[in-house]
């Protein structure tokens, strides 16, 4: 059986680079064709994203903050109390949503309880985002290799650009993202913690509105595995043989546990949202809590996350 913990590993020979390429390139497709499939079970229920910005429509009310311009304020809903409040409209520009995929050769792990490979499950989560997104009218890029568009056909786009590029093992350059944009990364983010939230903390320095969505395969998760076994890290070359795996089962779990847990309190804490997904759950769920996430909907997210898990 052939598992990973996720470390930061050695650059992959070019040769390796290619055949995973060649191999993804045969797959995107199939995977697009599931794409459109689940966005469109998911689109009866999508009605765009609301969002504060420049708009005749009315949004909500919200607490004045010190510094926003006192024009703002509406007077007379702040008469009512001791609070002063804003009046916000809703968003009627076309707004930039960046995607992004990770790649490394951990995404490529699939066990027998698994429908997909990781690296599969996230290019269809991330086409059918496309897909969604652009029936709203939005731009949409794909970090490090795109620029954003707008077009009914955004995925079969982007697809295209991937069927050129090599496979994307880490977070490209954002520092040239506008502020107030959406960036929705897809991984299993076993790098270590530090990397990814050094990553995250940059961009939310820089007023980029994120959402992690991480994607385990439950093997992963449940640790299924007794007697002597044989692990594998698919990116180091690291082997580690076990004479019982059930021995080390509970503790195990509880450094998984853990793991998930903290990059999930420091990501909610600069903002982001967080969902888990498992490769054994259905993709529209994680689609759900997507977009109730880039509409801001907190109290709905929350419940829709965990039950795309």
């Amino acid at each position: 059986m052939a598992s990973q913990i996720g470390a930061l590993a050695p650059r992959e020979s070019g040769q390796e680079t290619l055949a995973r390429a060649r191999a993804r390139a045969a797959l995107i497709p199939d995977l697009l064709v599931d794409a459109s499939r689940v966005a469109n079970n998911v689109f009866s229920g999508w009605h765009g994203r609301r969002k504060r910005g420049i708009g005749e429509n009315f949004w909500q009310f919200r607490h004045y903050v010190n510094g926003e311009a006192l024009s703002t304020i509406d007077w007379r809903r702040s008469a009512r109390d001791d609070q002063l409040y804003i009046r916000d409209r809703e968003w009627q520009a076309a707004h930039t949503i960046w995607l992004w995929v990770d790649e490394s050769p951990s995404m490529l792990f699939q066990s027998d309880s698994a429908h997909v490979s990781k690296q599969s499950r996230a290019l269809v989560l991330a086409f059918a985002m496309s897909e969604l997104l652009a029936r709203s009218g939005e731009r949409i890029g794909w970090l490090g290799l795109t620029k954003p568009i707008v077009a009914r056909n955004a995925a079969e786009k982007l697809a295209s650009f991937l069927l050129r590029s090599a496979p994307q093992t880490r977070i490209p350059d954002f520092t040239s993202l506008n502020s107030f944009a959406d960036i929705i990364l897809f991984g299993d983010f076993l790098d270590p913690v530090e990397y990814t939230l050094d990553q995250i903390t940059r961009m939310a320095r820089q007023g980029v509105r994120g959402h992690l969505v991480q994607i385990i395969d439950p093997a992963e998760e449940n640790f299924p595995y007794g007697g002597r076994v044989e692990f594998n890290d698919p990116e180091s070359g690291m082997r580690i043989t076990t004479g019982s795996a059930g021995d080390i089962s509970r503790e195990y779990k509880n450094l998984f546990a853990a793991r998930i847990q903290t990059l999930r309190e420091k990501t909610i804490k600069l903002g982001w949202t967080h969902t888990i997904h498992r490769t054994d759950s259905l993709a529209s769920r994680a689609l759900i809590a997507l977009h109730t996430n880039l509409s801001g909907d907190a109290n709905y997210s929350s419940a829709a996350m965990k039950g795309a898990v």
